[in-house]
C-alpha cells in the first residue's frame, strides 16, 4: 500500500471558468500508507472529482498525484496499480465467485497455489466461502459489492483501494452488517483506503479519518471525534451530527458574555470584538433540568421528536431554538415551561462562521 499526497491539486470542467467556479480548488492533502480515509460532503462539493484525479480518471487543471513520493500525475488508471469499488457492483456475471476473485491474480500470472490460498483467504474475510462455486450473477447486490471489494483486496500489491459510494445501492437493513464487514477486513489487509459517501453516519463510522468538503474546498480534515467534539466551522457543526450542532448568537460587550441576559460561561478565552460571536454546543449535551444553577437559562419547550431511543427536545431559549438529545427512559418535561443547562466544557465560540480557541 502507498502514501498518497495531493500537491497543489486543483480541477476546472471549463478551461476558462473563474477559480471560484473550479470543481476542485487547490488542494494540499496526504493520506497516509494503511489508514481507512472518508470524503463526505453534499453532491457537487468535489469529492468524486477528487477520488476520479487519484484514480486517473480525470486529470487535474493543475498539480501533481503522487504515490509514495513518484508523480503518477500524467499516468493512466491502469498504470497507476489500484482497486476500484464503484456505486454499482462491477462483476463477471458469466463467473463464479471463486473465478472472480481469482481473476486479477490470474491476469498477474500467479501461479495456481499461490491464487488458491490467496482467494480462499478473502473469501474467509467475506464470508463468501461457502458461496464460492455458485455463479456471480444470482447473488444479492451486497454479496456483489463484497466480491468487487474483494477482488481489490486480493491483490497485496497495490497502491490504494478507491471506493466511490459503495453502499448508495445496498438494502438499508443490509448496509449496517456491509459497512461493518468492510471496517473488519479493511482493518485485517491494511489497505489504504478512500471511501467517498453523502452520508456523514458512514463516514463516521467506517473511516479512521473524515475529510469534509464544501465548494470543492476541505474544510476539515481529523478524526470522526475531532469532527463531532470540535468542527472548526458552524459549517461542519450543521453537516457533522443528527440532529446538527446547536447554534446560539450571544451578547458581546464588555463584561460576560451573555444568553437573554443572563452570563453564559465558556472554557476558552474569546478575543472581545464587534464581530458578532456564536457559541455551538451538541444536542447530546444539552440538558434540560429541573433546579437552576450556572450556565442554566430558562426556555420554552416547543416540540418533541422521537428518534427511537432516543427524543430531540427541541427549546425555546432567549428566542432561539435549541435541541437537545435525551434517552427515552427520561421521559419528556411536564409543561412548556423549561429549564436548560448547557455544560461549559462543551460549549463553542465562532466569529464569523469559524471556531475561535484560545485555551
Amino acid at each position: 500500500m502507498a502514501q498518497l499526497d495531493i500537491v497543489d491539486v486543483a480541477h476546472a470542467y471549463e478551461p476558462d471558468a473563474e477559480e471560484e467556479r473550479w470543481a476542485l480548488k487547490p488542494l494540499n492533502l496526504t493520506f497516509e500508507s494503511g489508514k481507512t480515509y472518508a470524503l463526505v460532503g453534499p453532491s457537487g462539493c468535489g469529492k468524486t472529482t477528487l477520488l476520479n484525479i487519484l484514480s486517473g480518471l480525470v486529470t487535474p487543471s493543475r498539480g501533481q498525484v503522487l504515490f509514495d513520493g513518484v508523480d503518477v500525475t500524467a499516468l493512466p488508471t491502469k498504470a497507476r496499480n489500484i482497486a476500484q469499488v464503484f456505486q454499482f457492483p462491477v462483476i463477471y456475471k458469466s463467473m463464479t465467485v471463486y473465478e472472480n476473485l481469482a481473476f486479477p491474480l490470474q491476469c498477474r500470472r500467479w501461479d495456481r497455489a499461490r491464487i488458491d490460498a490467496k482467494v480462499q483467504q478473502v473469501a474467509a474475510a467475506l464470508d463468501l466461502r461457502d458461496r464460492l462455486g455458485q455463479p456471480a450473477r444470482g447473488l444479492t447486490a451486497d454479496d456483489k459489492q463484497l466480491i468487487s471489494l474483494g477482488r481489490g483486496l486480493v491483490r497485496d500489491d497495490v497502491a490504494a483501494v478507491l471506493m466511490d459510494e459503495p453502499l448508495t445501492v445496498i438494502d438499508p437493513q443490509l448496509k449496517h452488517m456491509l459497512r461493518r464487514k468492510i471496517r473488519e477486513i479493511t482493518e485485517q489487509f491494511r489497505p489504504t483506503v478512500i471511501y467517498v459517501t453523502h452520508d456523514q453516519y458512514e463516514a463516521m463510522s467506517f473511516a479512521q479519518e473524515v475529510l469534509v468538503m464544501k465548494d470543492g474546498r476541505a474544510v476539515q480534515q481529523g478524526t470522526p471525534e475531532q469532527l463531532f467534539e470540535a468542527p472548526s466551522s458552524t459549517y461542519v457543526g450543521y453537516f457533522i451530527g443528527s440532529p446538527a450542532m446547536n447554534f446560539l448568537t450571544v451578547d458581546n460587550n464588555d463584561g460576560p458574555f451573555a444568553l437573554g441576559g443572563r452570563t453564559l460561561s465558556v472554557a476558552w478565552d474569546i478575543p472581545r470584538s464587534t464581530t458578532e460571536v456564536q457559541v455551538g454546543v451538541r444536542p447530546e449535551y444539552v440538558k434540560v433540568v429541573t433546579d437552576p444553577g450556572h450556565n442554566t437559562f430558562p426556555g420554552r419547550l416547543l416540540g418533541v421528536r422521537d428518534h427511537g431511543a432516543q427524543r430531540v427536545l427541541e427549546v425555546e431559549v432567549a428566542g432561539q431554538l435549541v435541541r437537545a438529545k435525551t434517552p427515552r427512559e427520561e421521559g419528556v418535561p411536564a409543561g412548556e415551561e423549561v429549564l436548560v443547562h448547557l455544560p461549559r466544557a462543551k460549549v463553542l465560540p465562532y466569529t464569523e462562521g469559524r471556531l475561535i480557541l484560545q485555551p
